[in-house]
């Protein structure tokens, strides 16, 4: 079976924490208790009338403290919007509040975990002029949502599932009154972002529930201004290209290789539409590699426990946000604690399944349709608070191996036929185990080249499939590449007497399962 010709194959904010404060209590006589020695069980003392108790601190808690909220809570909302890591105890004052489950009727059943929908709004009115002519923002802000996420948390707290809803899905909006206009609308077909222009969080969350059968527990909007801040307020974010990636649009231009991107440019890397042929869908992929990348700066940088840089990202974070009521402080610190060991590594992002990326609508055009029973069965899982990904193999004992490589066409979907070009017995047998050990796709029944004192490994490809070839020769280091018009999609590797290794390499966006799930930690940079 031949593969197709190659081609180019999809903002986020949020919420951090901080160490906890302890809530003010009278301190006159507290400085001047003289220390005693403390009992292996101390006795439970009733706090003086008026006051709330004050839990006994060491000296080494405040740090890994405010490492475990803020950790909890960037998986939450890092990418969406990206607001940062917020100070617990300011949260409550600096967060914009809604009720986007005002006057909801027959909602979903819950299940088990918590799942939170995390929208990224347009909010360019935000946006400074320079900026907006820096990072390509022009136009008037569509007040609709650029990014919508359906994040779920497992109830052990071990796991966050991130599914991204294309803007662009076709959705059925329920009836409701038009918060512009006044006018009451009976259910209509519409795209999936226009819900919060018809009728704000309340409409958006009502679509998503309908859509999904998954039954919302909190609400996070965020905007591009703080995406920008929190990001330069963590340091930036590395991000790491197969290939080149240019956008006219947004003015990305990133050469193939490591980037450490300020707030600005990772602006333009999660916003770009432009730089394949995946549109929307080849956006999120961007938007969910992003988001595994920011956790782990934020998780691994030593930002999250320095004071200083917390107020900083509080403060240039906050101001934009927004969330429900019941999404307040004794919630964010009680699942920060919950999630101490979170990183990148647990964190999964998957994408709704699509059945027609281009589905006509009358009235309102182009839109995304849902792969209705593959969709199903995602959400199912969600409401059953199972894994998206399959299990993680255990690592094979033996000599660490080397990290791979990443390239921009999958190793699996590169077909090849090995050839040895030497006088060496069994190395075509050998070279052939090596890429099918990488994920290469190989016949498995290497042959004798033409030339039996080949000094170069050569790799010919028909110039359509240039792609996988350019990913074929950096699992050969130092083979030569040679296009061959006509050979088709089969790859042919002849192996010459300077073939030392095969490279390990991984695509860009690796992607597993029947969900198509991407683990965090497979996805960051090397």
């Amino acid at each position: 079976m031949g593969l197709p010709c190659d081609g180019p194959l999809a903002p986020q904010r949020c919420l951090p924490c901080t160490p906890e404060v302890s809530p003010p209590v009278p301190t006159p006589q507290r400085p001047q208790r003289p220390p005693r020695p403390r009992p292996a069980t101390p006795p439970r003392r009733r706090p003086p009338q008026g006051t709330r108790p004050v839990r006994p601190r060491k000296q080494d808690e405040r740090p890994r403290w405010g490492m475990r909220v803020a950790t909890g809570l960037s998986v939450l909302v890092l990418g969406a919007g990206g607001i940062g890591h917020a100070v617990v105890s300011s949260l409550e004052g600096g967060i914009g509040r809604v009720d986007p489950f005002k006057d909801m009727k027959n909602r979903p059943q819950g299940g088990h975990g918590t799942n939170l929908l995390l929208v990224g709004t347009d909010g360019r009115d935000t946006i400074t002029k320079a900026e907006k002519k820096k990072y390509r923002l022009g136009g008037a802000p569509c007040h609709c949502t650029d990014t919508i996420m359906l994040v779920h948390l497992s109830a052990d707290r071990q796991r966050a599932s991130v599914v991204s809803l294309p803007r662009d899905s076709y959705a059925e909006m329920p009836a409701h009154t038009d918060r512009t206009t006044g006018k009451h609308h009976e259910s209509h077909p519409v795209k999936l972002n226009a819900a919060y222009a018809e009728g704000g969080p309340t409409l958006t969350v009502r679509t998503v529930e309908n859509m999904t059968k998954v039954k919302i527990d909190h609400y996070l909007e965020v905007d591009f201004t703080s995406f920008m801040k929190t990001v330069d307020a963590v340091g930036g974010v590395k991000i790491c290209t197969a290939r080149p990636m240019k956008d006219s649009y947004t003015g990305l231009n990133l050469p193939a290789g490591s980037h450490e991107l300020d707030g600005g440019q990772a602006l333009q890397y999660v916003r770009s539409r432009h730089v394949d042929v995946g549109s929307d869908l080849g956006r999120m992929q961007r938007q969910q590699k992003f988001m595994a990348a920011l956790i782990k700066q934020a998780t691994s940088s030593g930002v999250l426990l320095n004071p200083v840089k917390f107020q900083q990202v509080s403060a240039s974070a906050l101001g934009s946000v927004r969330a429900d009521e019941g999404f307040g402080t004794e919630q964010m610190l009680a699942l920060g604690k919950a999630m101490k060991d979170f990183g990148p590594a647990s964190s999964e992002f998957a994408s709704v399944p699509v059945g027609n990326p281009s589905f006509p609508v009358k009235g309102i055009g182009s839109t995304v349709q849902w792969d209705a029973a593959k969709a199903k069965k995602l959400f199912r899982a969600l409401r059953e608070d199972k894994p998206l990904a399959p299990s993680k193999p255990k690592p094979e004992a033996g000599p660490k191996q080397p990290p791979a490589t990443l390239v921009d066409v999958a190793p699996k979907e590169v077909r090849v036929q090995v050839y040895n070009g030497t006088p060496k017995d069994g190395l075509g047998r050998t070279v052939d185990a090596a890429l099918r050990a990488t994920g290469f796709t190989t016949t498995e029944a290497p042959l004798n080249g033409e030339v039996r004192e080949l000094k170069r490994t050569l790799v010919e490809y028909d110039p359509r499939w240039d792609r996988s070839a350019k990913s074929l020769a950096t699992a050969l280091p130092g083979s030569e590449l040679k296009a061959v018009k006509g050979q088709g999609p089969q790859m042919k590797v002849t192996v010459g007497s300077d073939f030392t290794k095969v490279q390990p390499v991984k695509s860009e966006n690796r992607q597993t399962g029947e969900f198509s799930t991407m683990r965090g930690d497979e996805v960051v940079c090397p």
